[in-house]
Formats: C-alpha cells, structure tokens, sequence
C-alpha cells in the first residue's frame, strides 16, 4: 500500500478519537451540564446527522479541489469547532460544535475515502478501506480510552482540548503525503455531479448501504453507552471504563484489517460468518455483562466481528458506487453514519423506557438480527459489484 495512504490513515486517527470519545464520557457530561445520560448521547446522534448530511455535501463542494487543501481546510475547521466545546458550559452550544465538527469530519473522511480509492489498483478498494480504518480502529485502541482516562483525571474538557491539539500532527501527515492535485486523477472524464448522484438510485447501492447503516448502528448503539455497562452492570470502578474500550479497540483493529484481507475477494465468506455470529455475541453480552470477564472477552469479539462485517459491507458500498468515482466515499461516509445517528437514538430509547443499562445491547441485537434477515433474502447481490473475477469467488 503506498504512504499516503498510511498518512491518511494518521489523520483519520485524530478525526476518529473526535467521533467515538464521547463513549466514555458521556455520563461526566450528562453531570456537568446538568441533562440525563439518553440526553447527552443526542451529542453522538447530532454528530452522526452532521456526518450523513455534510458527507455528499462537502464532497460535492470538493469534487474538483485540490485533495490536499481541502483536508487541511477540514482539518482546520474540526480543530477550531473542539476548542469552542471546551470553552462552553451550554448544552445547546456544545451540541452545535458537535454538528459542525461532524460536517468537517464528514468533508474530510468523504474526501480520503475517494483519495485512497485512487491511490490503489481497481480490485483492491477493501484493502485501501481497511488501511485507511485502521486509523479508526487505532482511535478506539489508543484515542478513546485515552480520552476516557483523561476525562476520569482531569475532566472532560480537556479531551476536547486534546483533540484539538491532534490536528496539528494529523495536519503535518497531511501536507507531506498528499500531493496539491485534484483528488480524482481524471477529471476531464469524470461524470457530471447529477450523473454520480443518479447512482444513489441504484438497488445494489441501496441494499449494501442499507446493511452497512444497520450493522453500524448495532456498533454505536452498545459502544456509546459502554460506560454505564462497566460500571453499573458490572460493578467496576470508573478506571475500567477505559480498559474496556482498550479491549474494544484492539479487536476492532483486528477485525478490520483481517476483512481486508478477505472482503475484495471474498466478501461472502465475511459475510456469512461475521453475521450470525456478531447476532449471538450480542445476545451473550446481554446474558452475561454482569461478569466482568464475560464483559471483557466479549467486548472484544464484538469489536472483531462489527468491524469485520461493517468495513466489508463499506468496501462493497464502493464497489457499488464505481459510477460515482468522487462521490462513491460520501455514500460510504453517509452509509456508516446513518447507523451511528440510528445506533444511539435507538439505544437511548431503551434506556429512557426503563429498560436499563442492557438495554442498548438488546437493541445491537434487533438490528443485526433484521441486518442478516434482509442479508439472506438479497445474498447475491451482495458481492456481485465487484471486478468479475473477484465477484464469482466471493460467492
């Protein structure tokens, strides 16, 4: 894989611990300003929505600049949106920096989606999605839990503040691996925007979307209300929280970089074990949070197999979008943060209809479930976008 790529995946590093750390701070924040818990995950939920919303957005805006002033400008942006949620003591202010912080993150990860889609061969996308991933993945191993633990020492603020500061080196990687050219090599044969928007039409396009938002959701909606599970289902002290998000990480960096391995060529295998099997661990974890060793080895698997499934269904989203070179990374942006909005709302209805802290897993559960029921009625269409050689071996 050429170095931009891994230089990319530096600065998805920084923009991935700004999406998952309000994880394990959410109940410091429900206390702080003074809302409930279900009220103070509408943070993840408004972040998502910005996300969905800015990523065919500022993709559309950016199609023909330069790649890498426009991920600086994002950059930029994302960095100044946390300095002003630190300095604020207003929910409602809080939850706008949120908003445009997810409109940056979302220009930003739309644009190197597309940039790393033409930086690696026609038939090797999911290899490109799974380096690019293992920057969020090392988010949730390093930046989260670190975020966490400082949030637990010090106080929430501060992991904005650091956050901020992230942007600088995320910025250097940036300006050193990407050249000043546009992000699409040939732009004087690309499709017009109506005809890359046309494809959103697609019913490929829609179905793997589609399973992308609901497995996604199944992860954000126990992964944000993680906390809660630690402390109060399991009886462990404030520290563990972080661990346990440590826990998550590492089996999500292995789960995705182990689909890229397989999800070009064999997207239907991923598929068809991830799948069930991600159904029953949440199942189990429902069962058996209450043992912290349950909790923890669990956690873990969780993290492999959502990560797994979920970037091997985003890889097809590109596969899917192959008419859309300059937008095809929006659509997959939108796709993985329609299901981190879902995820959360969903999960806080659960927790605001007395339902308790397992509540949030008993929801990953109905959405992986009706995943893998619309998986099983559309299982040929799954793998059949990708180069024809690739597509009969992934079936």
């Amino acid at each position: 894989m050429p170095l931009p790529l891994y230089l990319l995946a530096l600065a998805v590093f920084a923009m991935g611990t700004s999406e998952f750390m309000l994880a394990g701070l959410l109940p410091d924040i429900a206390a702080s300003l003074d809302v409930s818990v279900a009220t103070a995950g509408l943070l993840t939920s408004a972040f998502a929505v910005g996300m969905v919303v800015g990523a065919p957005l500022m993709a559309a805006l950016a199609r023909r600049w330069p790649a890498r002033h426009t991920l600086l400008a994002f950059i930029a942006a994302s960095a100044a949106t946390h300095i002003i949620a630190a300095l604020t003591s207003n929910f409602t202010i809080l939850l706008l920096t949120r908003i445009l912080a997810a409109l940056a993150n979302a220009g930003f990860l739309a644009v190197a989606l597309t940039t790393a889609a033409t930086l690696v061969a026609a038939d090797r996308k999911g290899r490109a999605l799974a380096v690019l991933l293992s920057g969020t993945t090392a988010a949730t191993i390093a930046g989260v839990p670190g975020g966490a633990l400082l949030g637990t020492l010090l106080d929430w603020r501060a992991t904005f503040w650091a956050i901020a500061i992230l942007c600088l080196p995320a910025a250097l990687g940036i300006l050193k691996g990407i050249p000043t050219r546009s992000i699409h090599s040939e732009s004087d044969t690309a499709p017009g925007l109506r005809s890359e928007l046309a494809q959103l039409a697609r019913p490929r396009l829609i179905l793997v979307m589609s399973l992308g938002a609901l497995v996604n959701a199944a992860t954000f909606g126990t992964f944000m209300f993680l906390a809660p599970i630690v402390t109060d289902t399991a009886s462990l002290p404030d520290l563990w929280i972080s661990v346990v998000l440590v826990v998550f990480g590492l089996g999500s960096f292995l789960g995705v970089n182990l689909a890229g391995r397989l999800s070009d060529a064999r997207p239907g295998l991923v598929i068809a074990i991830a799948g069930p099997l991600q159904l029953l661990g949440w199942i189990a974890l429902a069962l058996l949070a209450t043992e912290p060793l349950a909790l923890l080895a669990l956690t873990f698997t969780q993290g492999v197999l959502s990560f797994a499934l979920g970037s091997t269904l985003i890889a097809r989203v590109l596969y899917a979008a192959s008419g859309a070179p300059t937008m095809g990374g929006s659509y997959a942006t939108a796709a993985l943060n329609v299901g981190a909005a879902l995820g959360p709302i969903a999960a806080g209805a659960t927790l605001t209809a007395g339902h308790g802290d397992l509540g949030p897993v008993w929801a990953s559960t109905v959405l992986v479930g009706l995943a893998l029921a619309i998986a099983l009625v559309s299982r040929r269409a799954l793998t059949s976008q990708a180069p024809e050689r690739l597509s009969s071996a992934g079936r």
